[in-house]
């Protein structure tokens, strides 16, 4: 194996809208797993799926990703997964990275939307995937909600009031000093970093949510589109799951 780098940039936590990047490779992993130093593709975390696209080469090669991963939980490195029988470039190759931009733009779209549905049911959070098509959270409810219909219609009227989608960062300790920031009960924010990247939801000084995130979001909530509710269904004996769909 081809040891480089321990760590990757992540291009996408501070611009989410890089489709394409120029990166470098710095490891070809004992699977054929691609490391690069940079990347602008997220890796399948926090319920929401790895990016894939393709890695172009200086002499016009395309290598296809079929998704992108941590490797042995280690969160501080990406790992580009070529698709079966692809050529595998050499460590020190410079690459383009090409994401495919239709899917991260909807995966964006949903997240940014599960965001004020957990706001809109304010309910600890057990559980949650991100879809390009459909979203869902498992929320600590014992009763299903009475009127689905009422909550859609909240929550398109925040997508509808175009608040801002911003990323900042704040301490380890910050976060300790305040749990309530988590409403994930099952997926805990990456530590051991001294850092925690928060997403914030706001229209002027007005906060709507705040709250632990290292996923892609859109610039402003009028992207996302109107939603609409989908099932809602029984998960045990407390837990209730709700879809949530583009309308369009």
């Amino acid at each position: 194996m081809d040891s480089g780098s321990d760590q990757t940039e992540f291009l996408f936590r501070s611009d989410s809208y890089l489709n394409t990047v120029a990166a470098k490779v710095v490891e070809i992993n004992e699977l054929g797993g691609i490391v690069l130093d940079r990347t602008n593709f997220y890796a399948t975390s926090g319920g929401q799926p790895g990016d894939f696209g393709f890695l172009e080469t200086d002499a016009g090669d395309k290598i296809q990703v079929a998704t992108t991963v941590h490797p042995n939980g280690e969160k501080h490195q990406i790992v580009h997964v070529p698709a079966e029988g692809q050529k595998v470039p050499k460590v020190g190759d410079d690459i383009t990275c090409h994401i495919d931009w239709d899917n991260r733009y909807k995966l964006m779209r949903m997240h940014t939307a599960l965001h004020l549905l957990s706001v809109v049911i304010p309910l600890p959070v057990t559980g949650g995937s991100i879809g390009a098509e459909k979203g869902r959270l498992d929320f600590q409810m014992p009763e299903p909600p009475e009127n689905k219909e009422e909550l859609a219609e909240q929550v398109n009227a925040l997508i509808a009031r175009e608040l801002d989608v911003s990323e900042e960062w704040i301490t380890e300790a910050q976060l300790d000093a305040n749990p309530d920031l988590v409403k994930t009960m099952s997926v805990k924010p990456p530590s051991g970093q001294g850092k925690i990247r928060m997403i914030r939801i706001s229209d002027g000084d007005q906060t709507i949510d705040w709250q632990p995130c290292g996923g892609t979001h859109v610039a402003n909530t009028r992207e996302i589109g109107k939603i609409r509710f989908g099932k809602v269904e029984k998960k045990g004996k407390i837990n209730r799951r709700v879809a949530i769909h583009f309308a369009d």
